[in-house]
Formats: structure tokens, sequence, C-alpha cells
């Protein structure tokens, strides 16, 4: 709609009970979002204020929306944080989600309905109850992994349950990726959301259960037990296991199943190769370098290498020797590409090991003007019926339009959009802290994002007789 119809259309609809939405955090996951929005708005008459610490890259785009606008918001001023959450009806965080909490209890306070993307954690359990009882929706898991996943997967669930199937097996998978045509470096993979995320990843211990055995995976091992995928026109993968797979049994009303394994997706090699800076420290996040304002990307790979064996042994044939990493291999081909152990300047005073190699990586894997992401996620489920073993697997794969509206930000704030305007509409009544494996909510979200493609591809087959 042209953005004078768009207005129009607004003016009509301006005496019906305006709803008012506060949405806060507006870095790359949040694009497509805001566009879900601001279409949205005029026919839903919403106003809309978008709050981020930098919010420069809306203000061209907001300027003539009355619906719509920009402030610059700090989630640490308390003034200003319950001030804004005061004016809505509805707030959406998108900011990262160590600052969720802040919200919820502001929103507690001044009861407002509140979604997010993110985990549910042990202090947003705590505030369930108190939700509940003033009449509140906390709309959690709403985005891409967790969100789409679980939605998917409970569509599946709960069909092969009403055909009085008993699922056996369940193991979901998920990747933020590079798409084919922008896939020009040899760890093919480029940044789709917080690299900061991405450097931390898996840490802890990875815990699921295969066969009716728990299995735990540490972290220095993480990156070394990987299983194969394979997706129709897109290749192979490798996943490795998330940190908790286990909590969603009873969620997906599987608390009995044999095998349940939550995990996520790189392309062939990568792991092989982000297990070096696993093995080395370089992805602690628990203690600040000495000398940082001195270092190289050399003299800070050296700093986590033993003693040279012989006097010319160069950086490369000490990390082959203490890693049995092959010299002239793949992964010492991905290592040479980041430019590890060229004297390029790190141009930092202090950080921790973790900060460094994410400085590293965001010069390389960045998305360039143009490049587009790719989304791939994969279910694959093993279920009985009628004395059958049958397997299916169900797989998405969503491509990004540019380095802006990426596959990332579609499969995160589009669920996010679509949860928003039901809420709104009055078609959501489950109050309290609440994810998105109700059929009430996950039909409608999973019906609308077909139309923007977002859709799942089924394949199933009756296993052969034992």
């Amino acid at each position: 709609m042209a953005l004078q119809g768009v207005i129009a259309k607004f003016k009509r609809n301006d005496t019906n009970a305006m709803k008012k939405i506060l949405l806060l955090g507006a870095g790359r996951s949040a694009s497509s979002l805001i566009q879900y929005l601001l279409q949205h708005a005029p026919a839903e008459n919403w106003h809309i204020t978008i709050g981020d610490i930098n919010v420069d890259h809306l203000r061209d785009k907001l300027t003539l929306l009355g619906f719509a606008e920009v402030i610059v918001f700090n989630v640490h001023d308390e003034a200003q944080r319950a001030a804004e959450v005061s004016k809505a009806d509805l707030v959406i965080s998108l900011l990262p989600a160590i600052f969720h909490i802040e919200v919820a209890r502001e929103c507690m306070k001044q009861e407002k309905h509140l979604i997010t993307a993110s985990y549910v954690s042990p202090e947003f359990r705590e505030l369930h109850e108190e939700a509940k009882s003033k009449n509140l929706t906390i709309l959690m898991e709403s985005g891409l992994d967790p969100g789409i996943d679980h939605m998917s997967a409970m569509a599946v669930i709960q069909r092969v349950q009403g055909m009085g199937g008993k699922i056996t097996s369940f193991k979901s998978y998920t990747g933020g990726l590079v798409a084919p045509e922008s896939d020009n470096n040899p760890w093919n993979y480029k940044f789709s959301w917080n690299p900061r995320n991405v450097v931390l990843a898996g840490q802890g211990t990875a815990k699921y259960i295969k066969n009716g055995e728990y299995k735990y995976i540490p972290y220095h091992q993480l990156f070394k037990r990987t299983d194969e995928l394979y997706v129709e026109g897109y290749g192979h993968f490798d996943g490795y296991a998330n940190r908790d797979s286990l909590s969603y049994r009873e969620h997906y009303g599987l608390q009995d199943i044999p095998t349940m394994l939550r995990g996520t997706l790189r392309r062939i090699g990568y792991c092989a190769a982000w297990d070096v800076f696993v093995q080395l420290g370089l992805t602690d996040d628990s203690y600040d370098l000495e000398g940082v304002s001195s270092m190289t990307h050399r003299s800070y790979l050296e700093a986590f290498l033993p003693p040279a064996a012989f006097a010319k042994e160069t950086t490369q044939q000490r990390l082959s020797r203490y890693l049995g990493i092959a010299p002239e291999g793949e992964i010492m081909e991905k290592l040479m590409w980041l430019g590890l152990f060229e004297e390029t300047p790190l141009g930092m005073t202090a950080a921790t090991p973790a900060q460094l190699l994410e400085k590293i990586l965001v010069s390389k894997w960045k998305l360039e003007p143009g490049d587009k992401d790719m989304i791939v996620m994969q279910h694959l489920f093993e279920y009985e019926l009628d004395g059958e073993q049958h397997e299916l697997t169900s797989s998405l794969v969503v491509l990004g339009d540019d380095e802006v509206q990426t596959a990332m930000a579609k499969t995160v704030g589009l669920p996010v959009g679509i949860l928003a305007k039901l809420l709104l509409q009055g078609k959501i009544h489950r109050r309290g802290v609440v994810i998105p494996i109700y059929p009430d909510l996950y039909e409608p979200v999973l019906e609308e994002l077909k139309g923007y493609g977002i859709d799942f591809v089924e394949v199933e087959r009756v296993k052969a007789a034992q």
C-alpha cells in the first residue's frame, strides 16, 4: 500500500479505540517485525512507539506516519521505562535477553501484556502466577528458535497423536546460515544475528535422551559429536546438540519418549574448525586478558599455545602439533582465511578471549550489501501407528531478501507480529507466562506465515519391518 494510502486509511480509523504498542529493540532482528506492525497499523488502529539506544536508521522512514514514532530508549532508566510502559497496551521486547526481565517487572506493575522471542528463564517463571492473577499474558519463545520450532513440532505431534500414533523419537535442528548465492567464504557462514551469542553458543553441558538412556556432552566435546542431516535442494549439514533437550518433553506431551534431541545446524566442516577455538579457550568470556592493547591476531593466538618445540617452529606448526590439525587441511585453511596468523592489530584496550574472537569474526563474517542469509529447520520424527514404524521429516528453508530484510528477521519478527495482532484483537485468552504450544496460538500463526513463504515441506515413509 502506498504511503499516502496508509495515512488516509489511518485517518478513517482514528475514531475507533486505538491500541498502543511499545516495541523495545530496533536491531537487526527487528526489521521484519517493524515492517509488519507498520503495514497492519492503519487497519488495526495501532499507534506504534519504537525505542532503542540508536533509532537514527528509522527516523526518515517514520517521519510522515502519524501512527508511529521512534524514541531513544535506555532500558536502565527506570523513570523512562515506567513512563513508556504506562502508555502502552502491549509491550514487545526484542532487546537482548538479559534485559527482558526488567521490562517484564515493569509490565507487571503497570498491568500490561508482554511478548518476547526469548526463552523462559527461571525469573520469568516466578512471574507466572502474578500475571495470571492480573489477567495478563507474557507470551515468550515466540520467534524462530524458540518459536516456530515449537509451533511446527506441535502441529505434527498433535496430528500424529490424533491418529492414534505414538511418537518414539523426535529430533529438531535449526540454523541461521548464509544463502548459497552469498556463500563465498570457507566457513560457509556469516552473521545474521547477535555475534556475541554465536561466539558463546553451546557453553555448558548438553543433555538429551537416546533410546531411553540419558546422554551428556560437555562443552569441550560438543563440536566433535555432531549428526549429519540432509535437506532436499540444499545439501548436507552438521547438527550439534543444544544445552537442554529434555525440558520440552513435558511441554510437548512427550514425557515418556525414548529419544529426544534439539540442536543447531551448521554447514559441514564448520563444527570441526570451531572446535579449535573451544579447545584453545578462545570462547571463554569469564576473565579479561592482560596486554590486550598491544595484541595482534597472531599474538592473541600465540597466548593460548604452548612453547615452541624448536627454534623456528611457526604459529601454524605449533597449532597443528598441539591440536593434531592437518597443517594444510580444511581447518587450517579456515583459520588462515580469518587472518589469525597475521600481525593485524586488534585495536582494543580491554577484553575477554571471547570478545577478541568476536572482534576478529565480525570483520570477516558480516553480511555485505546484497548478501542474503538462510534459515534451515528440520524436524525428524519416528512414530508407531497400527503396528507400523513411520519416519516423518519436516523441513523449512527461508531465504532473506538482502542484508536488512533477512531470513532471521522474518522468522523471528513475523510470528511475534502475528501473535501481537491476535492478542490485541482479543483472540488470545491464555494468561500467565505462555509459550505457543497450543493449537489456538500456533494454528493461526503457521497459516499466516505461509503467505510469507514460511512453510514446511513434509516427507514420510513407512520403515521396512526388521
